[in-house]
């Protein structure tokens, strides 16, 4: 397949629908060989096979570690080693008071949005190093940055998740590993659906919002740039 990520592969996480799917898509008409990952079995076959291109589905749990562990395995075993581009975007999202977050919740959230793709990066990692290329998108939030009501057990995730980002940067410099953060406002994904912003008692103006292609577009921009420059950060909001 042609195109200007011709003969590359990615993995990306929470790619069952939204902003995931939205990227996976874009990777795959980009020519990538795309694996995508997620909870939801039947909608990753479905995604996959619209991806097409050897596009192929990984079932995981990124909270549980043997889930997430079978799947850096599957993943090995079918491109044959680590991917060239890491997209890590699965997560959870509440919008809770904090004396209503219960540590359970809190728990929750940071074992996906935090531990799974730490898990997931690190096993990778030093193949990454060793050939000298790779490239690790983190999927962050304005929450990564901005403090929101509500926003607790979210923005500590998204927080961690950004010193992650930054870390890694520091550490692969020069390295040939590649590493960017992407953080858009909110985005009109179906997330949404069961939420109601803090002390309001009306829905979030969706309307309002950025489309996940807009997410998917900056990604291929980041990934697609010349292996000399790293995009460290993008932020995205509406105009």
């Amino acid at each position: 397949m042609s195109g200007v990520l011709a003969g590359r592969t990615a993995l990306v996480t929470g790619a069952s629908r939204g902003v995931g799917a939205a990227i996976a898509r874009a990777l795959g008409n980009a020519g990538a060989r795309v694996g995508v990952a997620s909870r939801t079995r039947p909608a990753l076959d479905q995604l996959a096979a619209e991806i097409g291109n050897g596009a192929f589905a990984v079932e995981c749990d990124l909270a549980d570690p043997s889930s997430a562990g079978n799947a850096v395995a599957a993943v090995r075993s079918t491109l044959g080693g680590a991917p060239d581009i890491l997209v890590n975007n699965a997560g959870l999202f509440v919008i809770r008071a904090i004396d209503e977050t219960s540590l359970e919740e809190l728990q929750s959230l940071l074992a996906t949005n935090v531990t799974g793709a730490f898990a997931l990066t690190r096993s990778f990692l030093a193949e990454m190093k060793a050939r000298g290329s790779g490239h690790v998108v983190t999927i962050g939030s304005i929450a990564d940055r901005h403090i929101f009501p509500g926003n607790a057990a979210y923005s500590a995730t998204k927080y961690a998740s950004r010193a992650i980002h930054e870390v890694l940067r520091a550490e692969t410099r020069g390295s040939g590993i590649r590493a960017t953060l992407v953080s858009p406002a909110a985005v009109d994904t179906n997330i949404w659906d069961p939420i109601q912003y803090y002390g309001s008692d009306d829905r979030p103006d969706r309307s309002a919002m950025l489309q996940p292609e807009a997410v998917a577009e900056a990604v291929i921009f980041a990934v697609s740039r010349t292996a000399a420059v790293n995009i460290d950060e993008l932020r995205l909001s509406r105009t």
